[in-house]
Order: structure tokens, then sequence, then C-alpha cells
């Protein structure tokens, strides 16, 4: 038998003790509470809803997850339910980017309708999704992601969990991808584009051998996080992260040459004169970016203008742990074609 229980069906197996209870018109109504400013104050207000028969507000504050299988059966749960009272604890909570989960111990008394009480502890967790990042509705508040609740022999005043250790724990983090995250909205949250900034990043594994690996050895892995940052009319922006087992997560770096370009009668609408290589800079944008997994590329193609007759593009190969620069192709003629010069080659020996 599950020893946790959403309150719904721990309610379904309340005693009833003989007591009498109380006439309907005698009965002081619950005081009504609808609070999303906080998570222990979400609990209380579904208890607000449960206790007045407030059946559908009770539903709305459960988030997709929901605490039975469709709202007929929900409300069901609750027919020899007259009332429940209901006792928060230390509220902890565990950070994410773009989220908060927090565990609340809860008690509960509940009251069926002949008078008898059983008393319920445990935990619930609730989630709240930073408010800054939903662009559009609706609006996702503080919700309950899942409540787990035990018959307590305890009474009411003692029967509060001193905290949720024993409760159900927040979903299992995946924590290379929180920290790539938290560290995505930290840098670019007022740059990048509100509608991507929600979105879950593209996770790629990569396994591969040391480079002082013996043969025995088993395979490194690192991961590659690919976050979209920003959209224009023909160039897309990205950000990635990649995991490092020195320094954790951290942002990839691109190399690229600087370059001295040369025009007739220093117009770049006309006769290409010539291009130099004057140094080298990293940048940590990605234009129009792809991540070959069979290859263990990624390039980069920046449009100079729409029509791409003018760009610049470089193909970074994954080896030893980290990316780094084979190739970079520049196409600076502005002449309606596409005839890119490649000016640094790595993929052939010298």
């Amino acid at each position: 038998m599950r020893r946790a229980l959403f309150a719904a069906t721990a309610f379904l197996s309340l005693a009833t003790t003989g007591q009498i209870a109380l006439a309907a018109e005698d009965a002081p109504e619950a005081p009504y509470v609808d609070d999303r400013s906080s998570a222990d104050a979400v609990v209380r207000s579904l208890y607000s809803a449960i206790s007045r028969h407030e059946f559908a507000r009770a539903w709305g504050y459960f988030g997709d997850t929901k605490p039975a299988k469709d709202f007929d059966s929900f409300v069901k749960g609750y027919d020899g339910t007259d009332k429940v009272e209901v006792e928060t604890g230390v509220v902890s909570d565990e950070g994410a980017a773009g989220s908060i989960f927090y565990n609340v111990p809860v008690a509960i008394r509940a009251t069926d309708k002949t008078g008898g009480e059983k008393v319920f502890a445990g935990c619930y967790t609730l989630r709240q999704v930073n408010a800054q990042i939903q662009a559009a509705p609706p609006f996702d508040p503080i919700h309950i992601e899942k409540g787990a609740l035990e018959p307590s022999t305890a009474d009411f005043e003692e029967a509060l969990p001193p905290s949720c250790g024993d409760g159900p724990p927040p979903p299992k983090k995946d924590t290379a991808l929180e920290q790539a995250k938290k560290a995505f909205l930290a840098t670019y949250g007022d740059q990048c584009d509100k509608q991507f900034l929600a979105n879950e990043p593209t996770v790629f594994s990569i396994k591969y051998k040391d480079k002082d690996a013996a043969s025995g050895d088993p395979d490194k892995e690192t991961r590659l996080f690919h976050f979209s940052c920003s959209a224009a009319a023909y160039n897309e922006s990205s950000i990635y992260y990649m995991t490092d087992e020195v320094s954790g997560v951290q942002q990839l770096q691109f190399a690229e040459p600087k370059m001295d370009i040369r025009y007739e009668n220093n117009d770049s609408n006309g006769k290409l004169l010539g291009m130099t290589i004057v140094g080298f800079q990293t940048s940590g944008w990605a234009v129009n970016s792809d991540y070959d997994e069979a290859a263990h590329t990624i390039t980069t193609f920046n449009k100079w203008r729409s029509i791409g007759d003018a760009s610049d593009a470089g193909t970074y190969l994954f080896r030893n742990g980290n990316f780094s620069l084979v190739q970079y192709d520049v196409d600076a003629s502005y002449d309606g074609e596409q005839n890119p010069q490649t000016v640094v080659d790595y993929n052939t020996p010298p």
C-alpha cells in the first residue's frame, strides 16, 4: 500500500467516531484565503478552498500534475469531508535556473460530516517559475507539484514535521544543466529575446578519449548546452556552454580572426583588393550555428547582409576536451554571389 497519499485520497479513508456533527447552519464558514505570494500561502489557500467546498479553486492550485485522474474524481474524494485545518512549517527551497522548488511541511486535521477527526502529516512540493521569463499568457503562478500526506497518530498540534527530509524531494536536478541555465540567465537575461529565455537548451553528450588515455581507459564525457538567444531578419544568435572537469560549466568562446579588408576607393561595394589577418579575438556569440554530432563540429555562418553574398563562417572541432577553430572563411566581396575565401585552415597539414 502506498505510504504517500494525496490529501484527496487520505480524506476518503476518514473514519467516523460517532461524534455528533454540527448542523451546517451552525458551523462557521471557513475564511476565504487565495494567496499566491509564497509556497506556504498556496498550501493554506488550497485548504481554504477545500473547507469552503470550492473545488474548482482547489484544483487550480496544482500544476500540470493533478492530484486525481480528473476533476470529478477529485471532487468525489471529498464527499465525506466537512472542513480541514492546516498548519505549515519552515519552508525549504532549492533554486534552479528559471525555477525555485519549495518543500513545505504540512499537518492537517480533517473533520468529516459526522464530526470525526483524522490527522495527516507530510510535505508538499511547489514550484515557482521565474515571472520575468514568462513572456506570454497564460501566466504560471506558484503551484503545487505534488503532495504526500500520511495518517498521523500525534495530536494535530504536535503532528507538523520539523522538515521535509522524509517527504517527497523536488524533482531530481541535472546539476550541470541547472548551472548552465543559471549562468545563461545571469549573463544574457537582459540581452536575449524574451521568447527564448523560457526555452530549454538543446543538450548534447560528447564521449571521447583523453589524448593521454591508455587503450583500456574508459571514455570521458562532456556535455554541450545550446541556448537560442535572439533572432533578427537573417541572423540567429546562440550561446553555448560546456561541462568542464575542473571548472564545472563554462561558456564556450569562439576564436575568430581579425581582418584588415581593403576595397578599391575604400568602397565596400567596389572591388575587393585583399584581406589580411591582423590578429585573433574570441566571442561568446555563435551566429546561425549548428552542432554536428557525427563530426563533433560547431559551424557558424554570419551574414553581413540578407542575401548572404558577404559573410564569415567558422568551423570548430571538438578534440582533447574542447572546441578549437579549424577553418574560417570570409566572403567580403558584396558582389551578389557567395564566393568565400578560406583565411584559416587547420584541417590541411602544412
